[in-house]
Parts: C-alpha cells; sequence; structure tokens
C-alpha cells in the first residue's frame, strides 16, 4: 500500500468519525428539543379537550334551560326527571347532588341515556329560589331564579372521587388552568330567571317584578 492510500484511508477514517459524532450531537439536540415542547403540547391538547367540554355543557346548560321555559320538565314527573329542587338561602349553597337520578340527563354520545361511564354525557342539576313560593308546584306559576350545575357523567362513575359539597367556595374551574378538568366541580355554573310555566299565569316581566319588589304596585 502506498503512503498516498494509507493518508486517504486515513482521512476517510476521520471522517467517518465526524460523521458518527455529529449524528449523536444532532439526536442530543433534537432530544432536548423534544423533551422542552412535550409539556407544551400535551398542555395544548388537554386545554382543547378542556374547552370542547365547556362548549358542549354550556349547550347542555341551555337545553335544561329551555326544558323548563317550556314546561317540558315538570314537578314529580316520573319519565322526565330533573326538575330543580328549592333552594335554602342562597342559590349559590345549594347541596350538590346525591345520584344522578336528581339531575336532568343530558345525551351527547347517542346511546339513548346517559351513562356514568361516558366521557361525553352530562348530568344538570338546578336548584330554584323564590321567597314568595313555598313548593314545586306553586313556583311553575310564579316564576323563579334559577341556578344551573352541569357535571360530567362520570362524576358519578364508581370509584370517582366525591363531589366538593360547596361548589361557592371551591375553585372554580378553568379553560386554561384546569387541564382535563377536575370531576368532582361543574363544568359549568350559571344563574338565569325561568318564568312562569302554567296557563294562565302571570307574565314574566309580572313574575319578575314580584319577586324583586316588595311592594308590586311599583311595576304599574
Amino acid at each position: 500500500m502506498t503512503k498516498r492510500q494509507q493518508q486517504q484511508n486515513l482521512s476517510d477514517s476521520r471522517d467517518g468519525g465526524y460523521t458518527i459524532l455529529e449524528s449523536l450531537v444532532a439526536m442530543i439536540v433534537v432530544s432536548v428539543l423534544m423533551i422542552a415542547i412535550a409539556p407544551v403540547m400535551a398542555f395544548s391538547v388537554a386545554t382543547r379537550v378542556q374547552a370542547r367540554r365547556v362548549e358542549l355543557a354550556t349547550q347542555a346548560a341551555r337545553t335544561y334551560i329551555n326544558a323548563l321555559r317550556t314546561g317540558a320538565i315538570k314537578p314529580d314527573d316520573q319519565e322526565v326527571r330533573g326538575f330543580p329542587i328549592r333552594a335554602e338561602g342562597d342559590l349559590a349553597d345549594t347541596r350538590v347532588p346525591a345520584n344522578p337520578d336528581e339531575t336532568y340527563c343530558v345525551d351527547m354520545d347517542g346511546s339513548g341515556k346517559c351513562q356514568p361511564e361516558s366521557t361525553k354525557d352530562f348530568y344538570v342539576q338546578g336548584a330554584w329560589l323564590n321567597d314568595k313560593a313555598t313548593t314545586a308546584s306553586d313556583v311553575t306559576s310564579k316564576g323563579y331564579e334559577l341556578l344551573v350545575r352541569v357535571y360530567r357523567a362520570d362524576s358519578f362513575a364508581p370509584g370517582a372521587p366525591g363531589l366538593k359539597q360547596n361548589p361557592k367556595s371551591a375553585t372554580k374551574q378553568s379553560v386554561v388552568g384546569s387541564g382535563l378538568g377536575d370531576r368532582t366541580m361543574p363544568v359549568v355554573e350559571m344563574t338565569t330567571q325561568i318564568p312562569p310555566t302554567t296557563q294562565g299565569a302571570s307574565s314574566a316581566y309580572r313574575s319578575l317584578c314580584d319577586r324583586l319588589k316588595d311592594d308590586p304596585n311599583r311595576c304599574q
């Protein structure tokens, strides 16, 4: 082997070494970047999932409110359950539901019923407040202030952590900071006014006035 050939082989050997070294450096750089980006990607996906869940829960709340306003949900109805319970004092202090039977089912996965194992269905809790009404049947003729809480169906799944007993004092869920969400808390919570739903009852304006004013004549 000539001297020139030896030098060429030595050069090729060095070039091969540099290639392996460069590959190792590149792999390390890519690994570091993936480690840095992975949490951001996971957080982004979780935030999108929770944002979609909040959107669907808001639709469930509106479905429930519309059903109450049209009279589709009635007190003591054995087929369509979920009429609001009476609030004792402040609406925000209303007790949480003990089981799904106290709530209104909103089927989002098309199975025909709500299942605690579902990740798409929702259970909606309602609570009414009207100081001038004493029973659920009475409140339908007078109107009321309504509290709506929307829970994930899997909040009631076997082995799920118990619901927070005082949602008023607990930290509310956030689309940005809640990740995949907290099953012990409502996904959505809102209040609204429900007018009388029985025939011959007073108008929605009159009902609201009677409940907000000590003297109904002030609304004349």
